[in-house]
């Protein structure tokens, strides 16, 4: 039996992981969940968001699946996202964005990859205080890190038979950063000759994404960049309660959904957990659990396409009705 890590997050976390877990259950695949809190709740008592116990789970099981988890917006802690990227090296952020079925949107022909380079950058989160009126930003960007994003993009685009990849940068001001990542980029596509390659500016690509999206293929884009822009592609096939993630390192992934933790709608039942399950769907064909995720991937849809949905999708289903109409369908 595979001993999975679970971060059942804070907020709407342990409401939505509780949906997902309960799905996996009863699909069948027996897993030995490892759960670990972290985030907001636990500060009082362990003194960090992220004690050391979650970080010595992850690399002893090497797989986790998160849910959300609280980081202040102005103060308070870090974000435990960045700091468990930066600590277990989880370079790549991966962010598909597909139109799922009984989801109305604006485009139905989206299917976009976002592959963020996730450990450096502006937000990695380097600054220091000048003075009292002044606040400096340090944007960090090295060709070890560009490569190994660039590659890992062009790796996956031949191993899920994709036609393009895209490298999005703003090169054209920021000639030494962003140029020394875009000039990466064109390095590593010399070795992928199959694989078009193509570039374009971050400002033109928002423009793009909101008239045409479906040009699109994979995009390998810079940290910041990659957080903003695979947000607006959430926003093309439904919301970030449809979007899901992973965070993926040599050693150890984290999967998890793109949205918060959305304390406002805490202990209402009315969560949204399809990016979570989403997310773990992803994770159980990362583990060669293709069957059981093709199983519940088929459910999901079919749960959509009947109208079953949660209050954000505009539909009236509890977090725990839309459970268990997807384990009806299995």
């Amino acid at each position: 039996m595979k001993t999975i890590t679970l971060i059942n997050g804070d907020g709407i976390g342990p409401e939505i992981s509780g949906a997902v877990v309960k799905i996996i259950d009863a699909a069948g695949l027996k897993i030995n969940w490892d759960v670990q809190t972290a985030g907001a709740d636990v500060i009082e008592t362990e003194g960090s968001p992220l004690p050391d116990r979650v970080i010595e789970s992850i690399k002893k099981n090497k797989i986790a699946l998160k849910a959300p988890v609280t980081t202040p917006i102005g103060k308070g802690f870090r974000s435990v996202n960045v700091q468990l990227r930066k600590t277990l090296d989880l370079y790549a952020n991966l962010r598909p964005c597909k139109n799922l079925p009984g989801i109305e949107t604006k485009f139905d022909n989206v299917d976009i990859v976002v592959v963020r380079e996730n450990t450096e950058d502006l937000y990695a989160g380097i600054e220091r205080q000048v003075d009292s009126d002044t606040a400096e930003s340090i944007k960090v960007i090295t060709r070890k890190a560009s490569e190994r994003i660039a590659k890992f993009a062009f790796e996956y685009a031949v191993k899920n038979n994709r036609k393009e990849v895209c490298v999005v940068t703003k090169a054209n001001i920021m000639k030494l950063s962003d140029g020394l990542f875009l000039e990466t980029y064109r390095n590593v596509a010399k070795n992928y000759p199959q694989i078009k390659n193509r570039e374009i500016l971050v400002d033109n690509l928002c423009m793009q994404l909101v008239q045409n999206p479906s040009q699109f293929d994979v995009l390998v884009l810079p940290n910041l960049y990659g957080d903003i822009v695979s947000d607006l592609c959430a926003g093309l096939i439904g919301g970030l309660g449809v979007a899901q993630g992973a965070n993926i390192g040599v050693d150890y992934a984290v999967f998890e959904p793109v949205h918060g933790s959305a304390p406002d709608i805490k202990g209402k039942n009315i969560a949204n957990p399809t990016a979570l399950l989403l997310s773990a769907i992803e994770m159980l064909k990362y583990i060669g659990e293709s069957s059981f995720a093709d199983k519940i991937e088929a459910a999901l849809f079919k749960t959509l396409e009947a109208g079953i949905k949660t209050p954000d999708l505009n539909g009236s289903a509890t977090t725990e009705e839309f459970a268990d109409a997807i384990i009806s369908n299995l």
